[in-house]
Formats: structure tokens, C-alpha cells, sequence
């Protein structure tokens, strides 16, 4: 494709337009699972539209000195939490073993605050015999999904759908065999950076991830009593 700039007007619009192209999971007792912060407007929009609950994935990303961009690799939250490294930009910077394992206990602190503040006393969804979107803004080098989806893979969702509004065609070819579906909007070549993709990309901060978080929990109940359904899973490629 082409290279486009502002695709999107921001990220609720992003969001409805995601979510139109996910019409086919409402009977599959689906439930949204967003990326703080910026993929919880999408995923509001998402959840909203396949009234289904809307959760977070408390996912964070060890970046590298001076360049906090630059994924090295992902912590993702747990009874045991999981670190992704990406192996090949750890070995080119030099970094140590002990320096990516000090980053991602500094990421486990923030992950912890992020619960306390976002959910407080509220339980995660359930996840069995569900299909769990996982849904994000948008996608760069992968890094965080790929924690994501690896930290999926061991829980009892049904099926896992991975759900972006847009990202490089080499980063989707590379996490099509990670999950059992994957949904993007656009795959812009050249791709540069996210927000270059979307009119308004301010920052989303902690007050309106709260505010959605509660006001889906307005449709959530019905949602909730759903039993799984819809087709049975296709084999799933994460093994």
C-alpha cells in the first residue's frame, strides 16, 4: 500500500472503523481486551459496537537507554510475569541480562499502580470459552503485542483475534502465527511511526481510561450473561 498519512481522525474514530470490520466475532461471546492507554479508546469504540466487555492487558514496554521508543523487549503482568526480549536490538545496544531485568521490575511497578488506578476492586473478565481481541492503537515493532499474545496463549480463551487499526505489513506477517486471527485496517509502506497515521494523536491519559473503563461497564452485565458460541475454533498456529 501506498504511503498515506492521517488515516484517522483519532482514536475513537479509529475504533468504530476496527470495529466494523469485526461484525463476524459477535457471536462468539467476544471479549476486548485493550493496551493502556492509547488502545483503550479503540477498544472502548470496539466493545461498545459488539456490546461486549471491554478489560485491559497490562502490557509495558522496556525501552532502550535513551531511545524509550526503541522496544527491547515487554513485561506482561501475571502470578508469574513475562519478559519478551527482542533478542537481536539487545544484542546490537549491548545491553545485559540484569539491565533488561532492572527495566522490567521498573515496568512491573507501573503496571501495578496502572491496576490499582484502573480497576481497583473490579475482577478481570473471565476469559474462558471466550474469544479474547486484543486491540491497540496501532503497532510498531511488535514488541508489546507479541508479550500480549504470549501471555494469552497460556489462558482459556476460546480463541485470540488480534485487532489494530494499522501497522507494517512485516510486523502482521509476524504475528499472523501467534494468534488465530488477525484484523488491520491499513498496512502502510513506508510505515515511519503510528501517529503519523492519525490526525489527532494526543496522549491518552490515566482520567479517560478510567472514564471508559466505567462506562462500559454499563453494557457489560448483559454482555457477561452471553455463553459462548458461534463456529467451533480453527487450530490454533500458537500450538
Amino acid at each position: 500500500m501506498a504511503f498515506r498519512a492521517q488515516i484517522f481522525a483519532d482514536r475513537r474514530d479509529a475504533g468504530r472503523r476496527l470495529a466494523a470490520a469485526l461484525e463476524h466475532l459477535k457471536d462468539q461471546a467476544p471479549v476486548v481486551l485493550a493496551l493502556p492507554r492509547g488502545g483503550v479508546p479503540v477498544g472502548f469504540e470496539v466493545a461498545k459496537a459488539l456490546k461486549a466487555p471491554l478489560d485491559v492487558l497490562l502490557v509495558r514496554k522496556i525501552g532502550a537507554p535513551g531511545h524509550e521508543e526503541l522496544g527491547v523487549g515487554a513485561v506482561v503482568d501475571g502470578p508469574e510475569p513475562q519478559i519478551v526480549v527482542n533478542q537481536e536490538i539487545a544484542q546490537h545496544l549491548g545491553l545485559t541480562r540484569a539491565w533488561i531485568e532492572e527495566g522490567a521490575k521498573r515496568q512491573l511497578e507501573e503496571i501495578e499502580r496502572r491496576r490499582k488506578l484502573y480497576l481497583g476492586d473490579v475482577p478481570p473478565v473471565p476469559l474462558e470459552g471466550r474469544t479474547a481481541v486484543v486491540v491497540d492503537d496501532g503497532i510498531a515493532t511488535g514488541g508489546t503485542v507479541h508479550a500480549a499474545l504470549k501471555a494469552l496463549s497460556r489462558s482459556s480463551a476460546r480463541r485470540v483475534v488480534l485487532a489494530v487499526p494499522v501497522a507494517p505489513p512485516e510486523t502482521i506477517a509476524q504475528l499472523k502465527g501467534e494468534t488465530d486471527e488477525v484484523v488491520c485496517l491499513e498496512t502502510p509502506d513506508p510505515f515511519m511511526a503510528v501517529g503519523i497515521f492519525y490526525a489527532d494523536f494526543a496522549q491518552t491519559g490515566d482520567e479517560e481510561v478510567v472514564r471508559l473503563l466505567k462506562e462500559a461497564r454499563a453494557w457489560a452485565p448483559a454482555s457477561a450473561a452471553n455463553r459462548p458460541g458461534g463456529p467451533e475454533p480453527r487450530p490454533s498456529p500458537r500450538g
